[in-house]
């Protein structure tokens, strides 16, 4: 393969989805396996959809998965600029070649008069068959058309979809795909106020920053055909990128999350969305939204039929079949996350409304090496057993060819065990500077060395970052509370002396080491003719205050004898007042 050059070309329409970000470490996969070029472009020509943030997002978002792009905003590159409303001029010079050479014409319709035709015929489509009666520079004389140019008259242009012809290209995923030329509608490519659609710009901007292949997903194939036409437009069709279109990400299987526990929560929350979404539907009906939903969650081995439409439902229940098909198959949507309580941004994002603000990977406690292994396996077969791949590992292993047609269901408990396994694997000190910041947030600045012994016992346990505080705090402070159940099953108020015992032998230990611990402790059950399982639970929960957590005699080593014994003796102290 000769060096390639791929872009990822986020719209800054709000946050960067989990899809998006698969897309980007595809074309970063080949670009580096091949020793090539990977570049961001922002393809920002639809300013009524600008969301403030949102490039500063996607740019952060790259930058914490590690995805550095070789050319782009802020980064330079021979082929700037790299936005696409810097570039607005360039493209009306190739817009006029279009309209000069009769591939492209303008059309003078109103959005009142398309609306009309839509709402006339449900079918309606700008296309061959319809273009001659509508108002455009094809239809009418070229005086007219001159005359209402110069009056400043709104207008876009359109492309010339020819006539009986079959485009053909070859996707590397999916082999040749046809689509009939009469089937295709002549697309806008400029709009009223001179910018250029996603369809004209990225043709154009490919051509230019000689774009070796478009990697992308599925739901841009149908507009591949009118691409092709575009190139053969041109004239430069023989440097036409090689296309690939990658598969959908799915929603998870609702069974693999459907239970006793979250499917009362769930429909609460698919409840309020449906009243939010169709506040226009009765009262009455809305009301009892709830109450429906809740007994289609509970049916879960009948839900496809359940939200399958019928000719006689009425709007109300078409609607919310609808809104629950939406919901529970198909393609992973934005708001799956906050359906299901997962992420499925990169990043956290805070938008105007909590409904439209979401939590991220990173912040959800992943690594992002993590994420990355993930991500790419989300589509991509390496044909073998092999499931960890470090991102060296990725570049050397991954082609397109192996990238699969059908779409993936994502499953963030997979996720989760990609996450625990890079845990596991990484070493304290690369662990550090995540578990360093999140401790300081709670109050605790540890010594390095106390911190790495901390990081070592605790990344056994760990399935995401924030499980390092939740499941290991009492490193740093004395627990509040401790498992009451357990306490009332083993202690006895009258062997509060004996455990006191205890704690004064461990203070005179001249090793104070898990080892020498558990020692000492063995041989103490042994003397007072104890069991185990009446001294080892009291062990743990008073210097824990919890059954959790690694093994309590190199917890106990880690916080010194002072601090144990501190704790156990406070501990038994309290115990005697639970009973």
């Amino acid at each position: 393969m000769k060096k390639p050059r791929v872009r990822f070309a986020p719209s800054p329409t709000g946050a960067l989805h989990i899809g998006g970000v698969r897309t980007a470490l595809y074309n970063y996969l080949l670009a580096k396996k091949h020793g090539g070029d990977f570049i961001l472009r922002i393809e920002d020509t639809d300013q009524t959809r600008y969301v403030p943030g949102a490039e500063d997002y996607i740019v952060e978002a790259l930058q914490w998965l590690g995805l550095q792009p070789d050319e782009g905003p802020g980064i330079g590159g021979d082929y700037g600029p790299y936005r696409q409303s810097e570039r607005k001029a360039l493209y009306q010079k190739y817009a006029q070649q279009l309209l000069d050479n009769g591939n492209a014409y303008y059309a003078f319709d109103t959005p009142e008069e398309l609306d009309a035709q839509r709402e006339a015929d449900a079918t309606f489509k700008y296309d061959g068959s319809r273009r001659m009666n509508m108002r455009n520079s094809l239809s009418m004389s070229e005086a007219e058309a001159g005359q209402l140019i110069q009056d400043g008259t709104p207008k876009v242009i359109r492309l010339k979809v020819p006539a009986d012809e079959q485009v053909t290209f070859q996707d590397l995923v999916r082999g040749e795909v046809t689509f009939d030329s009469n089937e295709l509608d002549d697309k806008v490519l400029v709009k009223a106020d001179g910018m250029p659609t996603y369809h004209m710009a990225n043709i154009i901007d490919d051509h230019l920053m000689k774009i070796t292949h478009v990697i992308r997903g599925e739901e841009w194939l149908s507009s591949t055909a009118h691409h092709v036409l575009l190139y053969r437009a041109f004239g430069w069709e023989d440097s036409m990128p090689h296309f690939s279109h990658l598969p959908l990400i799915l929603k998870p299987a609702p069974e693999s999350y459907l239970n006793k526990n979250t499917i009362p929560v769930l429909a609460e929350r698919l409840a309020a969305e449906f009243k939010r979404k169709h506040a226009e539907l009765p009262a009455t009906f809305l009301d009892k939204s709830a109450q429906a939903i809740l007994q289609v969650l509970q049916d879960k081995k009948n839900l496809s039929a359940q939200v399958k439409p019928k000719d006689k439902d009425k709007e109300d229940k078409a609607a919310l079949k609808a809104f629950l098909r939406d919901a529970l198959f198909g393609k992973l949507s934005k708001r799956d996350g906050d359906r299901l309580g997962f992420p499925v941004f990169p990043l956290s994002w805070k938008g105007e409304t909590p409904e439209d603000s979401f939590i991220g990977f990173r912040e959800y406690g992943f690594l992002p090496t993590a994420t990355l292994n993930f991500l790419a396996l989300l589509g991509w077969n390496p044909g073998t057993e092999q499931e960890i791949f470090p991102m060296a590992d990725l570049i050397e292993a991954f082609s397109l060819e192996r990238v699969n047609k059908s779409g993936t269901r994502f499953d963030i408990d997979k996720a989760k065990w990609f996450n625990q396994q890079y845990v596991l694997h990484s070493d304290a000190e690369s662990l550090t500077e995540i578990v360093q910041p999140m401790l300081a947030a709670h109050g605790h600045q540890p010594e390095m060395a106390f911190l790495h012994r901390f990081i070592e016992l605790m990344k056994e346990r760990v399935v995401t970052l924030d499980e390092f505080w939740s499941g290991g705090y009492y490193f740093f402070q004395k627990p509040d509370s401790y498992e009451e159940k357990m306490v009332k099953k083993r202690w006895q108020v009258d062997r509060a002396d004996v455990f006191h015992r205890l704690v004064e032998e461990l203070k005179g230990l001249h090793t104070f080491s898990a080892s020498a611990i558990e020692e000492n402790v063995n041989a103490f059950i042994e003397k007072e003719g104890l069991k185990f399982g009446e001294v080892l639970p009291m062990l743990r929960i008073g210097v824990t205050g919890t059954m959790k957590g690694p093994a309590i005699y190199e917890v106990m080593e880690v916080l010194g004898v002072n601090e144990s014994t501190d704790r156990l003796s406070t501990a038994f102290k309290h115990f005697n007042t639970m009973i």
